[in-house]
């Protein structure tokens, strides 16, 4: 039986960006007296939103941070090249046989510029970011939202996601979840129900015949 809707996370799991992501955060927190090592990174921060990476790391969130944050994010990738043909491809054959939705603890106003670029927007059918939850992942509110705007039960929802908040986020919605082990390994997402090296046709294909 097909599920009721697909999700897809972004940051990592639709876009190959978190060694981009990194960088930026390591640049940003140096400027500010609190350097960042890439296991650090990966092992604390990776997947939440950046909010929470701001926060847990500088002690303090403001809006000119977080700004500054999207600003150099957009400045490396709005052109669209960090989601790769066959991830075009595999959103183009999921949108022909359902709705498709981004998932994301990134903010909107990053999401969009590099969805538009790579040609994926007229294949969703709602993003929910940051910007419209009170609570990001691993909490479960982004995929109940979700579930709501694509008018299904959340427990149809098939997700992808790339790290463990956002593997926690979707089981907590009750979702089936595929872990996407390119950002941390497959160890730390044995909790998805199956686990791919990458979003591509094949696996899309496979899931969705």
């Amino acid at each position: 039986m097909l599920p009721g809707a697909v999700v897809f996370d972004f940051n990592g799991t639709l876009s190959d960006d978190e060694p981009i992501l990194l960088r930026i955060y390591q640049e940003l927190f140096a400027e500010h007296g609190r350097p960042l090592a890439e296991a650090e990174y990966y092992a604390e921060l990776a997947g939440h939103s950046e909010e929470e990476i701001i926060g847990r790391w500088l002690g303090e969130v403001t809006p000119e941070l977080v700004a500054e944050r999207i600003a150099r994010y957009r400045a490396l990738v709005a052109d669209g090249r960090t989601v790769y043909p066959e991830v075009r491809d595999a959103v183009r054959h999921a949108a022909s046989r359902l709705p498709v939705a981004i998932c994301s603890g990134a903010s909107l106003e990053e999401i969009e510029p590099v969805a538009a670029a790579a040609g994926l927007l007229p294949y969703l059918t709602t993003i929910v970011a940051s910007d419209h939850v009170v609570h990001g992942k691993p909490h479960p509110e982004s995929y109940l939202r979700a579930a709501g705007l694509l008018g299904v039960a959340p427990e149809t929802l098939l997700a992808f996601e790339d790290t463990e908040a956002g593997v926690e986020s979707a089981l907590g919605a009750g979702a089936r979840v595929v872990g996407i082990t390119r950002t941390l390994g497959p160890a730390r997402l044995a909790r998805a129900h199956e686990l791919a090296p990458v979003v591509d046709l094949p696996l899309l294909e496979r899931l969705l015949p």
